[in-house]
């Protein structure tokens, strides 16, 4: 069986990582995962030529079981799918394909993975967030706050007239979103918890004002740990890093694809700290 997974640029994935080490402790031999430098005018094409027909199982030898989607493609396979979950739905995004009887199934573990994070750092159920950045990380974000109980949160974006995607989000959930500025950062960050999802560096400006919060979430992974991350640990709060999001969103995506429940996260975390060790050490050497 075969799997991948897509995206642009996709040169940095994990992914590769995090799934070949999961077959291997599950004796998949047959298995495999590779990564496909893949923008949303190809997406379609590639998608025909995984599954060409819809309702109708490919004659191959060596069939896809799913693939894994990161940027710019979560939000562009949704109308190429033939069911999509709930989740995905609502997030409106797919970072999950499955294929089954010839179908192509849509799903969104990044929730799921942001839930699990949250949870393996001890930081409780919070009262009070504000998200940084607007994009389908951030809804995701939104889904994972509103499944932990909160129906309310502040989105911090640089333009909020392209924030219009993420406040239909919010809609969807039921949760009752704020859209202000990053000038408004300072009174925003009185709150339990801040989830930024900033690209790598993007957060480090505003590292001094993020210390004061009781915990932050930074999806970044690498290089870690961010400014931000290390400031709000220094002053003594709660810090949960992209890769342990990363990490759980593939175990779930594993479990989709494979069928199988028994996933070996240990060996999973262990393979993608070994690889975000070997590339510090080459940056740095």
């Amino acid at each position: 069986m075969r799997a991948a997974v897509m995206g642009s640029p996709i040169g940095h994935s994990l992914s590769p990582y995090l799934h070949r080490a999961a077959y291997q402790a599950m004796d998949l031999d047959g298995w495999s995962y590779e990564a496909f430098e893949c923008d949303e005018a190809r997406l379609p094409g590639l998608l025909r030529e995984l599954v060409p027909v819809r309702g109708q199982v490919p004659d191959d030898d060596d069939p896809w079981a799913g693939l894994s989607l990161t940027m710019p493609l979560k939000r562009a396979v949704l109308p190429l799918l033939d069911t999509v979950s709930e989740a995905a739905v609502e997030v409106g995004g797919a970072n999950t394909v499955v294929f089954r009887d010839g179908l192509r199934h849509g799903d969104n573990t990044d929730v799921y993975g942001m839930e699990q994070a949250l949870a393996e750092a001890g930081v409780p159920a919070p009262r009070s967030a504000t998200v940084l950045g607007g994009g389908a990380t951030a809804a995701s974000a939104l889904a994972a706050l509103r499944n932990l109980g909160l129906f309310s949160a502040t989105l911090l974006v640089r333009d909020p007239t392209r924030a219009g995607e993420t406040v239909e989000v919010a809609e969807r959930l039921g949760v009752a979103l704020a859209v202000e500025t990053f000038d408004k950062l300072d009174p925003l960050t009185r709150v339990d918890l801040v989830i930024s999802t900033l690209p790598g560096g993007a957060a480090d400006a505003f590292a001094d004002r993020l210390a004061r919060v009781p915990a932050l979430f930074d999806v970044v992974y690498s290089p870690w740990p961010t400014s931000a991350a290390a400031a709000v640990e220094a002053a003594g709060g709660t810090v949960v890093g992209g890769f342990a999001m990363l990490l759980h969103q593939a175990v779930r995506q594993v479990e989709l694809m494979t069928g199988r429940t028994d996933v070996p996260v240990e060996a999973m975390r262990a393979a993608g700290e070994a690889e975000i060790l070997r590339r510090s050490a080459t940056r740095t050497g």
